[in-house]
């Protein structure tokens, strides 16, 4: 056991930060293009953390044979669904080079489900055609990232993992990365990570809001620590609500966007509190049985249908599949239909509730499409890079950007070490975050409640629908947790498992993504996409730009400006 002052050090040709399937697609990609020694580390446990796992149904690629589907077809709707923001190189690097890996994944046995000899696919809101495949009933981010660890064993020594590793901050030499510190959760321990080539793939920011789909661990942490390190972030406004989650009655074992492939395969009605279908009261279509409504879209109708008073009891929607005969049902979902009853759902008589529920987001790291930042030795991949999606990302798209992203940031990152050869790391460079890790505050604090507070504000006022009022609000209020938060963590340092601690350091990069967002959605005077102003309701082709943050050396909040959207 180290003392709470000393520190260990681990060296790696790549470190790979989140163990998602980005970041274990990267792994894969850096050791098979000779990297030999990567490091991949994950606040939980390799592969069973993060929003891949969770996925519950669908991959949108272009697999189907020659004539009738192609990437540049699946790129034309992503970027329809972007709104005129999305960066065409990385979108059209998420539809090729995603297209390649689902049938690398189909090679290695990952169980796509078949319709005889092809994908079996269906048609997902927002795709010309039906594209987006999947394994079976709810088990697709299951099987995916089963499949990706499998090849991570397989590739051998050349990929180290260890998990309960939460990186608090990248080592920066030189105007390079170079590295990471970290507190080992399990032991409480500080410890430095060298390595010539680093890629985030720590996914998105959900858990900024109490109500979202993804795990705990997605805090946006992987935007902060790029950030600070000196990379530039782009369109942080861009929060994706799923339209459909759950909401009531309780739901046990079950992830809350379940609903999806029910709605893909069977229709679904969404009706109002007097039972009335209401989609095309808002724009929406009359989708007569089938799925046709854009995210974002729905998650405005069905928002408003609640505040005109007429919500469901719990304030969302009715779902109803009780049009469809069981034998249809079971024929579709089989098991899960006995799982539903578990929870006392059936769905041949009732109805059950839903509402939205953060679920994406769309902006992130900006990089070029070698996934290279703007810092020399930082890469990102996956939903931790911003530009591909632009203002509303296209169903299916987040494994396959994912998978896609993963393998290029992994390949260019091997690139990265071999040419820098060995490069000692620099302790020195670490110095100012390894004091914050063996530092204590001087007071208590109540970091949950402090975490449960933040998560309050952006639901409240930097949810689906924002106003200069309710955003100004929420920007005091963040102000208020970031001085009451300090410059020191609560606890003794080196204590094994101390979950206060590690909040205090969750809400040390929450406060500040959390601002970004904020600082994004504030300037945009606009809607569009997933980012809607209740008192700018129209989109305006003047904002037909991209919002980039860069954060200045000791700088509170980051500073923001306006680009034009790349060719």
């Amino acid at each position: 056991m180290l003392s709470r002052k000393e520190v260990a050090h681990l060296q790696a040709d790549v470190l790979v930060i989140g163990a998602g399937g980005a970041g274990m697609y990267a792994a894969i990609e850096a050791a098979r293009r000779g990297a030999a020694s990567v490091l991949l580390v994950d606040r939980s446990l390799i592969g069973r953390g993060g929003a891949t796992v969770m996925t519950q149904m669908t991959v949108a690629a272009a697999v189907a044979p020659d004539g009738e589907d192609h990437w540049r077809y699946h790129l034309a709707d992503t970027l329809t669904a972007g709104r005129g923001l999305s960066d065409p190189k990385l979108a059209a690097l998420l539809c090729e080079v995603g297209a390649e890996c689902i049938l690398e994944m189909d090679a290695w046995k990952v169980g796509w489900a078949r319709d005889g000899d092809r994908f079996a696919a269906v048609q997902a809101p927002g795709h010309d055609r039906a594209r987006c495949v999947y394994v079976d009933f709810l088990s697709t981010g299951p099987a995916v990232s089963r499949t990706l660890r499998a090849q991570v064993q397989r590739v051998g020594p050349a990929i180290r993992r260890i998990g309960e590793i939460a990186v608090t901050d990248l080592v920066v030499q030189d105007g390079a990365v170079t590295g990471a510190t970290a507190l080992h959760v399990a032991s409480g321990q500080a410890l430095t990570i060298g390595a010539a080539a680093t890629i985030i793939a720590t996914g998105g920011l959900t858990r900024l809001y109490g109500r979202n789909s993804a795990s705990a661990n997605m805090s946006g942490d992987g935007y902060a620590l790029a950030l600070r390190a000196g990379a530039t972030l782009v369109d942080m406004e861009f929060v994706q609500f799923f339209p459909i989650g759950h909401l009531a009655p309780r739901l046990i074992g079950m992830d809350p966007i379940m609903w999806d492939p029910f709605r893909y395969k069977l229709g679904g009605r969404l009706l109002n509190g007097a039972m009335e279908e209401f989609l095309p009261r808002w724009g929406g279509d009359a989708e007569n049985g089938k799925y046709s409504t854009t995210r974002d879209l729905a998650t405005y109708a069905i928002t408003k249908e609640a505040e005109a008073g007429r919500g469901s009891p719990s304030g969302g929607a009715w779902l109803s599949f009780t049009h469809v005969p069981e034998a249809e049902l079971r024929g579709a979902f089989g098991p899960v239909i006995d799982r539903l009853a578990r929870n006392g759902i059936d769905l041949t008589r009732d109805a059950i509730e839903v509402s939205p529920i953060a679920h994406y987001h769309m902006g992130g790291v900006r990089v070029d499409a070698a996934m290279r930042t703007d810092v020399p030795g930082l890469l990102a991949a996956g939903e931790a890079v911003g530009g591909a999606n632009g203002a509303n990302r296209l169903s299916g798209n987040a494994i396959t950007e994912a998978f896609a992203f993963g393998r290029i940031a992994g390949a260019e990152a091997a690139r990265i070490a071999a040419a820098a050869g060995t490069r000692a790391f620099n302790a020195a460079a670490a110095a100012p975050a390894l004091e914050r890790l063996h530092a204590t505050a001087a007071r208590g604090m109540n970091t949950a409640a402090m975490v449960e507070r933040l998560q309050r504000v952006m639901s409240a006022d930097v949810g689906p629908f924002r106003t200069v009022t309710g955003l100004a609000r929420a920007s005091v209020a963040l102000e208020a947790l970031r001085d009451e938060l300090g410059d020191a963590p609560p606890g003794v340092p080196g204590t094994p498992q101390d979950l206060t601690r590690l909040d205090w350091f969750d809400l040390r990069q929450m406060i500040l993504v959390a601002e970004a967002v904020v600082q994004g959605a504030t300037a945009r005077t606009e809607s569009r996409g997933s980012h809607q102003r209740e008192d700018f309701p129209e989109q305006d082709a003047s904002w037909q730009v991209n919002q980039i943050l860069q954060l200045a050396k000791d700088a509170a909040r980051p500073d923001l400006s306006r680009v034009a959207v790349a060719a």
